[in-house]
């Protein structure tokens, strides 16, 4: 019997309104106080196309894809013979009875589910059909494993926003369905919940709208954007919570406005110009929009203007697969924009740090008057996740070295310190700004995307170049005690170490336990951030082999490793992979066993 670990999958037609009914579950399972994780695997089409919905139930609170499911929902004839291979044996089949279930697994059990009778009996609207079909196995296997019904009223309610017209049909099928299972699905199946208390003060909710609410959180007063998968639900966050949280009361208007620009083109500039004037700015986009923002990305560098990009990555290059999730834009964000320039990089991997970034990269852009991008993904940004409830930052938002009427008039007056744009004050490599609307005559200036001096005077002059661009290296390196720190989530003093960031770590962390398990110790660090700090130094310099973990071809963090600590060079080496869907446990174990020598 398995108890609260196991892995389901939900093979349907893009299109049939099967979403409402899987989210149903995992909301009725999460309320059942069971960690629970799923992930949409969806085309890029609009309707028709096969889709899958996979589903892990783990009470160890592991969120890693799984290679193999235990349960398989099949409501979809053409594919249901490449499905049933994935299944784990001793697994389950469910599936419609007006498709054949194929002939050649004899080590699992088969549910016929008689979809087209149980809503006859439930005299389900006609036009409702291909819709309500999808509450038939949500009944089913609710009786199977020993979901709620309770619970499923609740995710339906929560879902429909409470409208009982919406919500009836569907609970109506739902019940007929789990009526029709107690009467003849008698056995054991060898799969079950029991309700925990794991999910206390937790919440549900993907990664765009927690970076959506991190940054209103942190002051965001301006954002354009142009609509990409994945990365469009990020904007409509904005949009859907700005007259909640951002509306001034005494007024009732809005304190942060959004625009959907032209093209990426259009909303880069349109965020640089923002930034420039003096407002929190942001855009979202994926790959081939960041393609499109790179030349806006270096005058924003090079002139000092702060601004947040958020690239919620998807499998590249070109179009790519639009809908399935990669970490392919590492080495191109590192990199991009010509010339020499660092930019400032976050990596977030749940939804607790998508918040939490979505205003610190506000703050780290102010700060250091430089472009911050923050590199989430499908995975991370389209599903719907579990986390803690989030935390108002503890900390005031931090502008940054503004300069307003009354503070050049006391350095005037102090006469020790004479202000220019780009001039180095403070020997921290970063300049004071003013904003327009400051009425003190000495406070204009002429933003450049050419060679200047301190004072923003054009310069060809050699030496006014090198020194602008040693001082802006050297004001994005004190980035280090600004960024969110890399973490070693576990140290067992072993000679080997994993690193990985972003939605890698999940996969990361259980290879971990694994091999542990296995009496083969691995120790973790997590990347947090770009540049790297001293303590990713420490960590390659303690261990003898270092295996980086990521979601992409070339294994790019491995390489911008490298390249960083080239002393560590042969001692760092790759598990990367990049087929559109997140990493396994037992994949990265797998890797990393044949690559040690240890046997897979």
């Amino acid at each position: 019997m398995k108890i609260n670990e196991f892995g389901i999958a939900f093979s349907t037609i893009n299109g049939s309104g099967s979403a409402t009914a899987n989210n149903t579950i995992q909301r009725a399972i999460f309320k059942m106080g069971i960690p629970v994780s799923a992930r949409n695997i969806f085309p890029s089409n609009i309707q028709g196309m096969p889709t899958w919905y996979h589903l892990r139930v783990s009470q160890k609170e592991y969120y890693g894809r799984l290679e193999k499911e235990d349960i398989l929902i099949a409501m979809n004839p053409e594919t249901v013979a490449e499905d049933i291979k994935k299944l784990n044996p001793n697994g389950i089949l469910l599936i419609n009875s007006s498709i054949s279930p194929p002939g050649s697994r004899n080590d699992i059990s088969i549910v016929k589910m008689p979809v087209n009778e149980i809503l006859e009996a439930c005299a389900s609207p006609s036009n409702l059909g291909i819709y309500l079909a999808n509450m038939v196995y949500v009944g089913i296997l609710s009786f199977l494993i020993g979901i709620d019904l309770d619970q499923v009223e609740k995710a339906l309610e929560y879902h429909f926003n409470h409208r009982r017209s919406a919500v009836d049909p569907n609970f109506n099928v739902v019940k007929q369905a789990f009526q029709w299972a107690q009467e003849n699905l008698n056995q054991d199946y060898g799969y079950k919940l029991e309700a925990l208390d794991l999910n206390k003060g937790r919440i549900m909710i993907d990664g765009n709208t927690a970076g959506a609410i991190g940054a209103l959180f942190g002051g965001l007063q301006y954002a354009a954007w142009y609509p990409i998968t994945p990365a469009t639900g990020l904007a409509e966050a904005l949009n859907e919570y700005i007259p909640r949280l951002r509306t001034d009361p005494s007024t009732g208007s809005s304190t942060c406005v959004v625009v959907q620009a032209e093209d990426e083109l259009a909303a880069i500039g349109m965020v640089v110009g923002a930034g420039w004037a003096g407002l929190r700015s942001m855009t979202s986009t994926s790959g081939p929009g960041l393609c499109l923002m790179a030349e806006y990305l270096g005058l924003a560098y090079f002139a000092e203007v702060p601004v947040v990009i958020w690239d919620v990555q998807r499998v590249g290059p070109s179009t790519g697969l639009p809908t399935h999730t990669s970490q392919g834009d590492l080495a191109f964000s590192y990199f991009i924009s010509h010339g020499d320039k660092d930019f400032v990089i976050l990596l977030p991997s749940d939804v607790g740090e998508c918040f939490e970034f979505g205003w610190k990269a506000l703050d780290i852009a102010e700060k250091l008057q430089t472009p911050v991008l923050v590199l989430s993904d499908l995975e991370l940004g389209m599903n719907i996740w579990s986390t803690d409830r989030f935390k108002y930052p503890d900390k005031k938002i931090d502008r940054g070295k503004i300069l307003w009427e009354k503070d050049l008039e006391r350095m005037a007056k102090e006469g020790n310190k004479v202000w220019g744009r780009y001039k180095d004050l403070d020997g921290d490599g970063i300049p004071y700004r003013t904003v327009p609307g400051n009425l003190n005559a000495g406070s204009a200036y002429f933003t450049r995307g050419t060679g200047h001096d301190d004072y923003a005077h054009y310069s060809e002059e050699h030496q006014d170049w090198e020194n602008n661009l040693l001082r802006l290296k050297r004001k994005v390196e004190s980035a280090k005690e600004l960024i969110p720190q890399p973490l070693i989530v576990k140290d067992q003093k072993s000679e080997n170490g994993f690193i990985s960031y972003g939605t890698s770590n999940m996969p990361a962390l259980e290879a971990v336990d694994k091999l542990s398990e296995e009496s083969l110790p691995v120790d973790y660090l997590r990347i947090k951030a770009i540049p790297f700090t001293q303590s990713v130094e420490d960590f390659l310099q303690n261990h003898q082999n270092t295996y980086v973990i990521e979601a992409n071809r070339d294994g790019q963090m491995k390489n911008l490793l490298c390249m960083n600590f080239p002393q560590y060079a042969n001692r760092i080496h790759s598990i990367a992979r990049c087929d559109g869907l997140s990493l396994s446990a037992e994949w990265v174990c797998n890797q990393f066993k044949a690559q040690a020598g240890k046997g897979a």
